[in-house]
């Protein structure tokens, strides 16, 4: 699964730690041991800071998403592992370079997150989406203009989401947006 991602070797082996310690504490019974590997992947991937979302792992597994979440809330609870949300900013640089972007769009974007971050837009809005709106759009005010389409495709959300979370970005934070 890890391989099917293009996942560093630091994640895969803090996946090895969390699913040995689900072992160790018993935690495996009457679960299946690919939801069990699955969803210490998703952990390891949120302790070591490369975000990969829950339909991302589900669709390299043989486990849905749903059963994936369930064990992973499970194992992390009985294991203790603190793990912060996920950021939108963590996942610009993926989406910029999926969709072939500059360097100055990746900024803005992350620049944008940041003040939609001080400004508590993002709290209870799913990562993906808002990363989404603000590459969209970054990729406009930088001249690299991509469309809800295709930034909806990279990042795995719908241009519905996309359309509402730019909305709300562009109206909060007073960005003028020429389409």
């Amino acid at each position: 699964m890890a391989s099917a991602l293009g996942l560093p070797r630091n994640v895969r082996e803090t996946a090895a730690v969390v699913y040995r310690d689900a072992v160790d504490k018993n935690l495996i019974r009457g679960r299946s041991i690919e939801g069990v590997a699955a969803a210490a992947l998703y952990a390891a991937c949120r302790q070591c800071s490369v975000p990969r979302t829950l339909d991302e792992i589900a669709e390299v597994s043989r486990v849905s998403r749903k059963e994936i979440g369930r064990t992973y809330r499970f194992i992390s609870r009985e294991l203790g592992l603190k793990l912060l949300p996920t950021s939108p900013i963590d996942y610009v640089p993926r989406f910029c370079s999926g969709l072939n972007l500059k360097g100055e769009v990746q900024s803005r974007a992350v620049e944008i997150l940041r003040q939609a971050g001080e400004r508590e837009l993002t709290s209870g809005r799913g990562p993906t989406g808002v990363a989404a709106a603000a590459i969209y759009i970054s990729s406009i005010l930088g001249g690299e203009r991509r469309t809800q389409r295709e930034v909806a495709e990279v990042a795995g959300v719908t241009e519905v989401t996309i359309r509402n979370r730019y909305k709300e970005l562009a109206e909060k934070l007073d960005i003028e947006i020429i389409l």
